[in-house]
């Protein structure tokens, strides 16, 4: 389990909340996986009850499920709830492109392409394991919801994408497409020229990608997909 150093003035719960949701993205806890609230304390340095009550929270998005009197259940991934996280980022990313467009400096755009080129330095043989393509594909994000000074906006959508971001792990991990790197560069283009209406069918498309990816991924994880 990767375990994070815990941020100044984090709760214990807040602490054992996002550990927990690191490493259900990154499939280090597995969907169908058994977790232990006593192991999971151990590795966070933490006593259980935050542990428990992170559990819980993350209950109510449906990623984990409580068993009574058997603990507690990576979920699987249920295709349904990765559409629905599709659809609300489509329509919050769409929504923010005008200001985007609007907004974005000169150094917003550097900021972007320096991201989108080191993206590309991921498929670099030499440079596995030391750059994430998740986290880079995270930030690029990130900085569009900072350009729209939407970054609450931002951190809201965390809550809400978990099932449509465990899926990204595979599809970087099983399908291997590098298209969602051109898709970073072709919505930075359209940024850089002011053109909304690019940006905001480049960005349908790319969000769209998670759908070609299904098919692929139900062969190849079977294990992780609830019926």
């Amino acid at each position: 389990m990767r375990i994070e150093e815990r941020h100044y003035a984090e709760t214990a719960r807040d602490y054992a909340r996002r550990m927990l949701k690191v490493n259900i993205i990154s499939m280090e806890l597995e969907p169908g996986a058994m977790v232990s609230e006593n192991e999971l304390a151990a590795q966070m340095g933490l006593s259980r009850t935050p542990v428990r009550e992170a559990l819980m929270d993350l209950a109510q998005f449906h990623v984990v499920d409580v068993l009574p009197q058997r603990g507690s259940r990576i979920s699987l991934i249920d295709y349904a709830l990765v559409e629905e996280s599709r659809f609300v980022r489509q329509v919050l990313e769409t929504a923010i492109l005008d200001q985007v467009c609007e907004r974005a400096t000169p150094a917003d755009i550097s900021q972007l392409r320096q991201n989108v080129r080191l993206q590309a330095l991921t498929q670099e043989p030499e440079m596995s394991g030391s750059l994430s393509m998740m986290e880079l594909d995270d930030a690029f994000h990130q900085i569009l919801f900072r350009i729209a000074q939407k970054e609450n906006t931002f951190r809201m959508l965390g809550g809400m994408t978990i099932h449509f971001d465990r899926v990204r792990t595979l599809a970087l991990n099983v399908v291997k497409d590098t298209k969602i790197i051109n898709d970073h560069q072709l919505i930075c283009d359209a940024i850089a020229n002011r053109d909304v209406e690019g940006a905001r069918e480049l960005m349908v498309k790319h969000l769209c990608r998670v759908k070609l990816d299904e098919k692929s991924i139900r062969a190849a994880c079977p294990q992780y997909i609830k019926d």
